[in-house]
């Protein structure tokens, strides 16, 4: 396995990390370092593994102690997570969301106050 495959499987791992967790950034790395804590440790690790792979690819002397295994294994393992996430929502999505839960907590109060006011024989 040459750089240019390593380089090819962090280039997949960070584009799937943009669509997926929508994480912005530069690079696998800086990936990872943005957004890693919404991946599990095994899979932020096996990305870890990932991105020390390419940087070690880089050296000619240093690309010949990469683990091909290794880095297989750890390209399968974050491939499998971020492939069986749902596409990340947009902001629009976010505000949606919120706004449902707003409209809600006011219809819940509202509903209370209309009972209070019936209890007490105002209406």
């Amino acid at each position: 396995m040459g750089p240019a495959a390593i380089h090819a499987m962090t280039d997949r791992v960070a584009q799937l990390m943009e669509e997926k967790l929508a994480v912005r950034g530069k690079g696998l790395a800086a990936k990872l370092r943005r957004g890693g804590r919404l991946l599990p440790r095994q899979v932020r690790s096996a990305a870890q593994n990932l991105v020390q792979a390419a940087d070690m690819a880089n050296s000619p002397k240093l690309a010949m102690q990469v683990d091909n295994a290794q880095v297989a294994a750890a390209y399968d393992a974050c491939l499998k997570h971020l492939s069986a996430l749902p596409a990340a929502a947009g902001w629009g999505a976010h505000a949606l969301a919120s706004l449902r839960s707003i409209a809600f907590a006011v219809l819940v109060i509202g509903a209370g106050v209309i009972g209070y006011m019936v209890w007490r024989g105002y209406v």
